[in-house]
């Protein structure tokens, strides 16, 4: 199977270029697409850059370009949650574009769609119960997804209160351009900062979460 492997930002990228296998570059629109195999398929991975445009664009081209026929994503998040704690492992089941607001003119809800039934993207169901079955203590989880590094606590607690557990900057543009395209996707995150957190413990925390999550996308590949 042709897969794609999207990463935001060069530090979570590490884990996968230190992977071990063989790969090849190639550039296309500006981008580095690294071309390898890992457990029997196809793998092109890049690094989109951090916010929903960056991450849209080179899930786009991974799906246009490469012909990849699944999403796969990981990465760190921030908690919303105060029981949260460091390398917690998740699986993304659905996510809220929390700062798309067309209320002015459409009878839906802040961070809704209007093709969606609710505020919240969905992922793919059977591809993260896979991942839930897979790796032990993982969870499901509602993601809030937009184009800032939140740090403020008012702000945790609102997104907490929309019913989401972890936050990040890219899997809502992932999710609705591969559910737009009819590709399926699926998302590990792991937490760099806590509910109390900031950037300074996302720079401390990334490699190593980052680590934590690729491995989990590798067990998955496994089982695909």
């Amino acid at each position: 199977m042709k897969i794609g492997l999207l990463i935001a930002v060069d530090r979570e990228l590490e884990a996968f270029l230190k992977s071990g296998e063989e790969r090849t570059e190639e550039t296309v629109a500006n981008r580095t697409i690294y071309k390898t195999r890992m457990e029997g398929h196809e793998i092109f991975a890049i690094r989109s850059g951090c916010g929903q445009i960056d991450a849209a664009a080179a899930t786009m081209l991974l799906i246009v370009h490469c012909g990849c026929e699944l999403i796969l994503n990981f990465g760190v998040t921030g908690a919303l949650d105060a029981e949260l704690k460091v390398e917690d492992l998740f699986v993304v089941e659905k996510v809220c574009h929390y700062d798309f607001d067309v209320t002015a003119f459409e009878a839906v809800k802040p961070g809704q769609y209007e093709e969606y039934a609710d505020e919240f993207i969905p992922l793919d169901a059977e591809l993260a119960q896979l991942a839930a079955e897979r790796i032990p203590g993982i969870r499901k989880v509602a993601d809030a997804s937009g184009d800032k590094f939140v740090e403020d606590r008012a702000e945790k607690l609102r997104l907490r209160n929309m019913g989401c557990s972890i936050c990040d900057m890219e899997i809502a543009a992932i999710a609705r351009t591969c559910e737009r395209s009819g590709v399926k996707c699926l998302s590990i995150k792991c937490i760099s900062d806590t509910f109390d957190g900031n950037g300074e413990d996302f720079n401390t925390n990334v490699r190593r979460s980052a680590e934590k999550a690729f491995a989990v996308i590798r067990e998955v590949l496994k089982v695909l």
